[in-house]
């Protein structure tokens, strides 16, 4: 995929983007929408020159700086008041071979859309990214981004093979650094940083490298990366909650708990299937669970008739069931069918060991029948593991590799006005969920800790947090300190920072 701009732009001068500037009102409202930052400029980068100059401009200037790659970030680590600079990455969205280091090259300003769509068509293979296309390579990479095919070939950051970085030394210096795998490269524990530690926290990512672990200068560009299957099967189904009683409710999640217990190790077949049991409040009518399987027709079909059979037994069958295979990366383009728009959210995760015991789904029951008419929310429980779980703990800087489930409560409104209602709602769900480890996924026999990509700086609140287990160990566990000693070798200054960046030392 070529560059969006003209073949000269990468050598002029990136716009300089103010707020009398009419492109101004995009570019700071780009995403979720909850937060909306006022910087003095935003920086349209399109190359790696670009952005040293800019970062180097921004700190000889003392202006506080952030980056932005795809906008969807759920928490207000670019849309901050001290943010003056912004250097936004959409102009940098180049997908292709790289001959030299025999790896993909993507920009941090691609999608995943347009990563999937250019290695699939180019070279037949892909990275097992996310659900949601519009969402941007640069923040999802770092934070061990998960999707439907990670059951099958592990996460995204699995892949990484090297990071380019714009850091800045303690003399103030902007420049580059591309850091690799290799054991004897000097700079691996920034590329090690990058495969879980975070977004925003060690430097301006410009471009990634992928090819999978295990292959070789001399392995042909179609064998690089893992190749999907050529259909998928896309499905939904749907339950009335009027058929639903706190018995037939708790059968359904306890029984989709036990097949992720019994099907969520590397190599099974089961591996194909992604799901999404999306619970939702009484007063929408239903809820629901949609995912695909990464499989051939008759496999997929057969393996989802299975799970169905297994999440009913004892319980009501949806009231509805749809399915449609499609090619594969018709699917992947496709996503869940739903985007943010103009909704504003709050997102809060944990990992899952084994099911939801009694008292959560007790109290999940309870919030979600419970709920007021005009408050939107959800708990979410997504298969996990497979070929994710095959990959040692220190391997990477994701350190969760046990894990069978991911545990999400969603909020969702419009506006300004029902956010506190909102907020109130979805902050007392998780906390009560996690009442018995002082309101947080402390790591443990059922639980073990939080997502980073679904940003919560909630974690960080001793309102909200009162386990004894900071957010970074809830994030990253015993990776925590190596996180802390990359960050003071790579940005000594503190220069990319936000809520939840990594401190030094």
């Amino acid at each position: 995929m070529g560059a969006p701009f003209p073949p000269d732009a990468r050598r002029r001068e990136p716009p300089r983007i103010t707020p009398d500037d009419p492109r101004y009102g995009h570019l700071v409202a780009r995403g979720p929408n909850r937060f909306r930052g006022t910087p003095d400029e935003v920086r349209l980068v399109e190359s790696t020159e670009q952005t040293v100059r800019c970062v180097q401009e921004a700190v000889r200037a003392g202006r506080r700086l952030a980056v932005r790659s795809g906008g969807h970030c759920f928490e207000d680590f670019v849309d901050r008041p001290e943010v003056r600079t912004v250097i936004d990455m959409s102009g940098m969205r180049e997908v292709s071979y790289d001959p030299v280091r025999h790896a993909f090259a993507v920009e941090a300003g691609a999608t995943l859309g347009e990563v999937y769509r250019r290695l699939y068509l180019g070279w037949g293979v892909t990275v097992p990214g996310g659900y949601c296309p519009d969402v941007g390579a640069g923040g999802h990479v770092p934070g061990g981004g998960h999707g439907p095919l990670c059951r099958l070939f592990g996460l995204v950051s699995d892949h990484l093979y090297a990071v380019e970085t714009v850091v800045v030394d303690g003399s103030g210096r902007a420049r580059s650094v591309i850091a690799t795998r290799e054991p004897g490269d000097p700079a691996r524990e920034l590329w090690w940083a990058h495969t879980g530690g975070g977004g925003g926290t060690f430097g301006a990512v410009t471009r990634y490298w992928f090819r999978s672990p295990g292959t070789t200068a001399a392995t042909p560009p179609e064998e690089l990366l893992p190749v999907p299957p050529a259909t998928a099967l896309a499905f939904r189904a749907g339950w009335d909650w009027r058929e639903l009683d706190r018995r037939s409710f708790g059968r359904l999640v306890d029984n989709f708990g036990r097949w992720c217990e019994r099907r969520s190790g590397p190599g099974a077949e089961e591996s194909a299937l992604y799901n999404e049991l999306v619970l939702g409040p009484r007063a929408a009518s239903e809820f629901s669970m949609l995912g695909q399987v990464t499989a051939a027709p008759g496999p997929a079909g057969r393996l989802l008739r299975e799970h169905l059979d297994a999440v009913c037994e004892g319980a009501p069958r949806p009231s509805y069931v749809t399915g449609l295979t499609l090619p594969w990366l018709t699917a992947a383009l496709r996503g869940p069918g739903e985007g943010v728009g103009d909704r504003r959210v709050k997102i809060k995760s944990g990992y899952l060991r084994r099911r939801l015991g009694e008292d959560r789904i007790e109290t999940a029951y309870r919030r979600l029948v419970g709920t007021e008419d005009g408050v939107s929310g959800s708990l979410s429980l997504t298969t996990y593991g497979g070929r994710v779980n095959a990959v040692a703990p220190g391997a990477t800087a994701v350190a969760q590799r046990d894990s069978v489930m991911k545990l999400t409560t969603l909020a969702l409104w419009r506006g300004t006005g029902p956010e506190a209602a909102h907020l109130a709602w979805i902050r007392e769900f998780y906390r009560e969920l996690y009442a018995g480890t002082g309101g947080v996924p402390a790591p443990g026999e059922t639980d073990d800790g939080a997502f980073v990509n679904y940003a919560d700086t909630d974690l960080r609140d001793p309102v909200w947090n009162t386990s004894g287990t900071g957010w970074e160990e809830l994030y990253f566990k015993d990776g925590a300190a190596r996180l802390r000693a990359a960050k003071a070798r790579w940005d000594p200054l503190g220069v990319f920072r936000h809520a939840l960046s990594v401190p030094a030392g």
